[in-house]
């Protein structure tokens, strides 16, 4: 079978980093506090596999599926940092397969891939929290979806359609209502009123609106395979100016029709404080994405650390090298295939004597995110890409909190130590 690989331009535009570095960062503000989240069990599983053969897939072989999904015999632990401000504690969620937190209007959820290929091991994913979630909604859900085939989340979807939901979808021709295993169907049929984005670029970004009040995004699709095969992120934030935002870029999209560069750059909250904690919300193409995460790393005095599932952009590695060589010290993991192409960043920054690996998941490392100085997180649907920068509809998030970067960290030391020195690069 083939893994879900998003699509990547293979041409580079060679332009300086310095003109990025004009935007204006962040500021910061106040306090929040602490809630919990229970899981609920996970729904059996369809036979059909994700494929979305965009690049060579590294996949084991796919077994057939059992007629009945047993409980996992163990569960995996939950790990966390302490958080950096111990009056304010960070909550933690239980899950069999992934991890958790929460603090006050924000929660994070990362998967926790074992390499199973044996679909009877599919259950307790972070797919759990995002379905508890649309199962509380009472009046609007209002999803972007790259892709769409996961069980739980689907029977959510149409449970709320069911409890008279109003539920709209924004989603990506190709990988979305054209994938051959995609459940848009099941959704369709009963009435809810799917956009798709009808181009060769991609709708990328992956998030959901509930009633108004809370955002989910990150690197997530609402797959299979992203929950249980590879490494990804998930956020949800109870904020209404997050809300506004990522609702004036749905609309653009299912009501005026308007995707990549036809979009016009209008987020109505850019930068924000919600609850003592700096935000700031971009979306691609129309917004200048690049310039504002060149921005972000180039105010690095201690460390940045990566993840990055596709990482082409020269920029954004000049101004790597040029902190490695203030006295930053980087640290990065690359997702294995693709990596050793000559677009890719792993080989400049690998020879210029950066720390950084490929990634040792036998899927798909499918982050997309920075931490800088151990307190700024950059997560969201961007790769680091010119397709993702040019053409696709993207979001990025960037958000200051030590305690939600010390998440993030756990999730990087995590993804590190299963990390593989790279051998066939050839430096000049």
């Amino acid at each position: 079978m083939h893994l879900h690989q998003e699509h990547h331009r293979l041409t580079i535009l060679r332009t300086g980093f310095a003109a990025l570095l004009l935007m204006v960062f962040l500021g910061a503000c106040d306090a929040s506090t602490t809630t919990t989240v229970a899981p609920t069990q996970q729904a059996s599983l369809p036979t059909q596999p994700s494929t979305i053969p965009e690049l060579p897939t590294q996949s084991p072989p796919q077994p057939t599926q059992p007629s009945t999904i047993p409980e996992l015999p163990t569960q995996i632990p939950t790990v966390f940092l302490p958080p950096t401000n111990t009056s304010v504690p960070v909550g933690h969620t239980p899950l069999q397969q992934g991890y958790g937190a929460q603090k006050g209007f924000w929660q994070v959820f990362f998967t926790a891939p074992t390499g199973s290929s044996n679909r009877a091991n599919y259950v307790g994913g972070i797919d759990v929290q995002i379905a508890d979630a649309i199962n509380q909604v009472q009046r609007t859900l209002d999803i972007a979806a790259f892709e769409f085939n996961n069980p739980v989340i689907t029977a959510a979807v149409l449970a709320a359609k069911q409890r008279g939901v109003v539920v709209r979808m924004v989603v990506d021709n190709v990988h979305g209502l054209q994938s051959n295993d995609t459940t848009l169907g099941q959704l369709s049929v009963v009435g809810i009123p799917i956009v798709d984005d009808d181009r060769q670029a991609l709708m990328h970004n992956k998030f959901m609106i509930m009633d108004s009040t809370t955002v989910w995004t990150g690197s997530y699709n609402y797959t299979i395979n992203d929950t249980y095969r590879n490494n990804n992120n998930m956020l949800s934030f109870r904020s209404q100016k997050l809300v506004q935002d990522f609702q004036n870029e749905f609309n653009k999209m299912f009501e005026q029709k308007k995707f990549g560069a036809s979009k016009p750059s209008n987020t109505p909250f850019v930068t924000f404080n919600q609850d003592g904690t700096p935000i700031q919300v971009l979306f691609a193409p129309e917004d200048r994405v690049v310039a504002a995460l060149a921005v972000a790393l180039s105010g690095a005095t201690q460390s940045i650390r990566f993840m990055a599932f596709s990482f082409t952009l020269d920029d954004i590695a000049g101004v790597m090298q040029l902190k490695a060589q203030q006295g930053v010290v980087i640290t990065g993991i690359f997702e294995t295939t693709g990596s050793e192409t000559k677009y890719s960043e792993l080989t400049p920054l690998f020879c210029s004597g950066l720390a950084v690996r490929q990634d040792g998941n036998p899927y798909v490392l499918h982050h997309k995110v920075f931490i800088i100085d151990d307190k700024t997180v950059v997560a969201g649907s961007f790769n680091f890409s010119t397709s993702a920068r040019d053409d696709n509809d993207e979001n990025m998030l960037i958000i200051t909190d030590p305690d939600l970067a010390a998440q993030y960290i756990e999730e990087f030391n995590r993804r590190w130590a299963e990390a593989k020195q790279p051998t066939k690069l050839k430096c000049s």
